[in-house]
């Protein structure tokens, strides 16, 4: 029998692994030059021009024709730019206008020449069908059903105040549509589909079909026109989980899969080239070792490593979240402003002094000036300018543009609201006792809440909720301003940790001690709203006791403390009418559960809103019975 001995001599071993390495090492190269490609097309959002408007934070899993490679995304979120128009087919031939891109989905809306009003009996597009295996409607969509060519003698009961049918003219006759959600329709949903002609199903935000319900407040082709959320059917968590390892979601892979991670492929050179560069240092040492054993070592060897990173940050420019908004010259609204004299002075908002002022073409605008072109400021000029150019909604400020970047004094024009804030109204030398009824109290807070959780939809904080910041018009519509500190929440988490910011009196106390902001530090704000709202009292007054001079402190000790009379506004009508009486101590007892002061305890903006509604919606039935 004959042994087989392989002696593992260590130099063997070392040259070996050397030689292994010496082979492989440009495969592993081309392999990763191979992957650089992707790695450059895939690794961060790109940003996209079409028309007038400029997209960023298009990302996995979007694509697109000259906007992005298709290995970046995935079969089925093809993006195109159409008559200046950036679209997406949601499913099976049904294209929408993109408004404002989330990392977790978007925003959409209708687009073309069909459209849909409150005089016509024959609906001009079919039903909209989302693809659900790519899509799911954001929290706030809602369905449509609209029943056309109904008999005018069936009648649907609705709420009062509100509406669900309109009639038009068909040839010679007149006809009824029949509108509304399923689940108000209910029992008459299956009446109106044998009844009527045909129906179709659109989907509309939220939002505005509270609006449009309402008797005459929006025409039905601008409820069509608003837009709407959409969601991603992908694995977010995943993604998130890539992205903070350094990588990102890539590649047209299977809806079932998970998607995979595209790491940069310079460190798997590195890895490789690392490893053959300490071998070759150890075989040296070895051989050197060797060949000078029996000679006296009189010397060190020292091995120095020089390791360069040119990891640099990649973010978009200021400039590019102008998203398409028109730029204005200095010289226009310093002339619009009569040289920002000071008898032209609205107020001071955020970080900078607001002017009312008069464009050329008679448009009457707010021109808030920044204070100083400080990193800082200007960090909010641009945030105030990426957060509005995204946001549509009927109760909040529309921003009309501003100058450019690169002005060295920067401006932002706004629409002119003529009624002044909240404040104004409620605890201000101008304001006039008894002006602000309860029931206007009432729609302004519902407003306001409606605004807010917009917002937190939308994925953004307001962060600075405050009376002064609620704009009205002369019908005491609210629009809500001042968006310097807002912040755009990421998806897939609880919070955001933040130095704390806001005004005194409103600022969340648990953001204060953890510097945790959360879509609740809002809902804590919008608390101190209510209670100015009952009380016409400021957030902070320092002529108060020393335990009162914030007003939330104030309100819970006396709502708690049974003593809400103390608190509430005499001209409101607390002790001589009892329906008034009822609905201040539900909105006091919702402002309670605001200003908790654990986060957890506080509702959302979305139960806020609810409950306000319920609350306004039991007084206007016990009118009716009344009547």
């Amino acid at each position: 029998m004959y042994v087989l001995v392989v002696s593992l001599n260590p130099i063997t071993v070392i040259i070996s692994i050397h030689l292994f390495l010496l082979i492989n090492i440009p495969f592993l190269e081309a392999q990763a030059l191979n992957h650089t490609k992707y790695y450059s097309d895939c690794s961060s959002a790109t940003t996209v021009r079409c028309g007038e408007a400029t997209y960023d934070q298009i990302h996995y899993p979007l694509w697109g024709e000259n906007i992005r490679p298709k290995y970046c995304g995935l079969e089925g979120f093809e993006l195109s730019c159409e008559n200046t128009n950036l679209v997406i087919d949601i499913g099976y031939g049904n294209k929408f206008r993109v408004a404002k891109i989330f990392r977790s989905g978007m925003m959409i809306e209708r687009y073309g020449d069909d459209h849909l009003n409150d005089t016509t009996c024959d609906p001009k597009f079919n039903n909209t069908i989302l693809n659900e295996k790519l899509f799911e409607y954001g929290q706030n969509t809602k369905d449509l059903y609209m029943f056309y060519g109904c008999p005018l003698e069936l009648h649907i009961p609705v709420r009062s105040g509100n509406r669900n049918n309109f009639t038009c003219r068909n040839g010679d006759k007149r006809k009824q549509v029949v509108f509304g959600v399923q689940s108000l329709l209910g029992d008459y949903f299956d009446r109106l589909n044998k009844s009527c002609k045909t129906y179709i199903r659109v989907p509309v935000n939220g939002f505005y079909l509270e609006i449009f319900s309402d008797v005459g407040s929006m025409p039905l082709e601008d409820l069509l026109a608003s837009s709407f959320g959409v969601h991603y059917k992908i694995n977010h968590t995943a993604c998130s989980d890539c992205g903070k390892s350094g990588g990102e979601c890539w590649k047209n892979t299977d809806l079932g899969v998970d998607p995979k991670c595209l790491r940069q492929p310079g460190k798997l050179i590195a890895a490789g080239g690392g490893m053959l560069l300490l071998l070759s240092v150890l075989l040296l040492l070895v051989l050197l070792i060797l060949c000078f054993r029996k000679k006296t070592k009189n010397g060190s060897s020292g091995v120095s490593q020089y390791v360069s990173s040119n990891n640099v940050l990649s973010e978009s420019e200021k400039a590019g979240t102008y998203m398409g908004i028109p730029t204005f010259s200095y010289s226009e609204l310093e002339e619009a402003t009569n040289n920002f004299d000071s008898n032209y002075e609205l107020g001071n908002g955020g970080f900078g002094t607001v002017y009312k002022g008069k464009l050329r073409d008679g448009r009457e605008v707010a021109v808030k000036r920044v204070y100083e072109n400080s990193f800082k400021r200007v960090e909010q000029f641009m945030n105030e300018i990426t957060i509005l150019t995204g946001l549509r909604h009927p109760n909040l400020v529309v921003l009309y543009g501003s100058t450019s970047h690169e002005c060295k004094v920067l401006l932002l024009v706004y629409e002119y609201i003529p009624n002044g804030t909240i404040a104004d109204h409620l605890n201000r030398d101008s304001a006039q006792p008894g002006k602000l009824t309860w029931n206007t109290r009432m729609s302004i807070a519902i407003e306001t809440a409606s605004a807010l959780l917009y917002l937190h939809v939308s994925d953004v904080i307001h962060r600075d909720v405050k009376t002064t910041n609620i704009l009205l018009d002369n019908s005491f519509r609210v629009k809500v301003a001042d968006f310097g500190l807002s912040r755009l929440f990421p998806t897939n988490v609880t919070h955001v940790s933040t130095v704390p910011q806001g005004t005194p009196g409103y600022v969340d106390p648990e953001y204060y001690q953890c510097y945790q902001l959360t879509d609740k530090s809002d809902v804590y704000s919008f608390g101190v709203v209510l209670i100015e709202l009952i009380s016409s009292m400021p957030a902070v007054d320092i002529s108060r006791h020393r335990h009162e001079i914030n007003l939330a402190n104030l309100a819970i000790k006396k709502i708690q403390g049974d003593a809400l009379h103390e608190l509430v506004d005499p001209t409101l009508g607390f002790e001589s009418d009892e329906e008034v009486r009822k609905m201040i101590m539900d909105v006091a007892e919702l402002a309670l559960r605001c200003l908790q002061n654990e986060r957890e305890l506080r509702p959302s903006m979305e139960e806020v809103h609810r409950s306000l509604k319920e609350i306004q919606r039991t007084d206007c039935a016990k009118e009716i019975l009344r009547i």
